[in-house]
């Protein structure tokens, strides 16, 4: 029984490490989670009310279409219905675009230093995938154009990308975009949009209004706290829409995931109440950075990269056994970084006690002669 060929080498996805496994391995009582962009804040109130409701329920499959769920998407947006696909989360909104468009031969273009699950798909698919360095620990537009052939289905833009938490303007994509044959399908990840406070970031809608060639990828995972419920969707021209369709699993979202969503979607104050505790948790993590003498990348997101010259591998494991779980820049090809989800203002303020205790006691590299 041989698998195909081009899968064999493929890692499988490292998650952030769990609290329990944490706990257990180093006999911790309290561990504090800042490795997967969760929300600290939960998920609004009004998704438990519904959940419990729902039980009443859990022997009935679900509607296989969402289609409560999908009016409700389509009317906060101002979409039509035909415009939403949903999926397990994004990420599986991301596996069918690449099961629908993607055959051996193909190509992809895509940055480096961003969502692994972008090249992971294409990989599967057996296409030729064109990686583009970052350019300022952003996406650099240009050169990424400059890969485009007739032969590319996908091009994939996380924005605010993960995990760099760096962006780039509507104006930059807008520029982009008028000069992407429509031959190409550019896939806007936008998990992060809700936590972007700039006036610059970039109107995705406007974007698929103009372009026929676009989608937009949106989750639940984020700033509506519904992670495990595992429930995402993407917006586009409903003749995209019903391709990825044709690939679509019965029963993708479950029975749970879907009024879930449609109760945090109806709860926009928790939303931007979410937004504004994120954004001071930025600038409080940012100043004591500033303090301790780090170097940060531009954070537009629920997280933030910073710079510690020091084996990030050592550092991570320092942290973990003060009870914080961040993710290591040593697993993302920065080796002295590390990435750090913004928590709650006490979660926060006992990570930079951790890291000021674990800069003392890993050492800096020395400088190269």
């Amino acid at each position: 029984m041989q698998p195909k060929p081009n899968i064999v080498h493929l890692p499988v996805y490292q998650p952030g490490k769990p609290i329990e496994e944490v706990k257990r391995e180093l006999g911790l009582t309290e561990v504090t989670k800042l490795a997967s962009n969760e929300n600290p804040f939960g998920s609004s109130p009004a998704v438990k009310d519904a959940l419990i409701r729902e039980m009443e329920h859990m022997s009935l499959y679900p509607d296989g279409g969402a289609v409560e769920l999908t009016e409700a998407v389509a009317a906060f947006w101002g979409v039509g219905t035909d415009q939403i696909i949903f999926g397990a989360g994004s990420d599986e909104v991301i596996l069918m675009l690449a099961r629908a468009y993607l055959v051996p031969g193909d190509e992809t273009v895509m940055s480096t230093h961003t969502f692994g699950q972008y090249k992971h798909n294409a990989e599967i698919e057996n296409a030729v995938i064109h990686e583009v360095p970052l350019k300022n620990n952003t996406y650099d537009l240009d050169a990424m154009l400059a890969k485009v052939t007739p032969k590319t289905k996908l091009i994939w833009i996380c924005n605010p990308n993960n995990p760099t938490g760096t962006m780039v303007t509507h104006r930059e994509l807008k520029a982009f975009m008028e000069k992407v044959p429509s031959t190409a399908l550019v896939v806007l990840d936008e998990a992060y949009a809700e936590y972007v406070t700039s006036p610059d970031y970039h109107d995705g809608l406007k974007l698929l209004e103009e372009h026929a060639n676009v989608i937009l990828l949106r989750t639940f995972s984020k700033i509506y706290g519904l992670a495990s419920m595992r429930i995402g969707y993407g917006i586009g021209r409903p003749e995209v829409i019903r391709t990825i369709n044709l690939v679509r699993e019965p029963f993708n979202t479950t029975r749970f995931a879907q009024v879930a969503a449609k109760a945090a979607l109806a709860d926009q104050a928790f939303v931007e109440a979410c937004k504004e505790r994120n954004r001071g948790g930025l600038e409080y993590l940012t100043a004591e950075f500033d303090r301790l003498g780090l170097t940060w990348l531009p954070a537009y997101g629920n997280f933030i990269m910073v710079e510690l010259n020091r084996p990030a591998g050592d550092v991570f494991d320092s942290l973990l056994r003060k009870g914080y779980i961040i993710r290591g820049g040593h697993k993302l090809d920065f080796p002295t970084m590390i990435r750090v989800t913004v928590g709650s203002r006490q979660q926060n303020e006992g990570f930079i006690a951790a890291l000021v205790e674990t800069l003392a006691e890993v050492p800096e590299l020395e400088a190269a002669p």
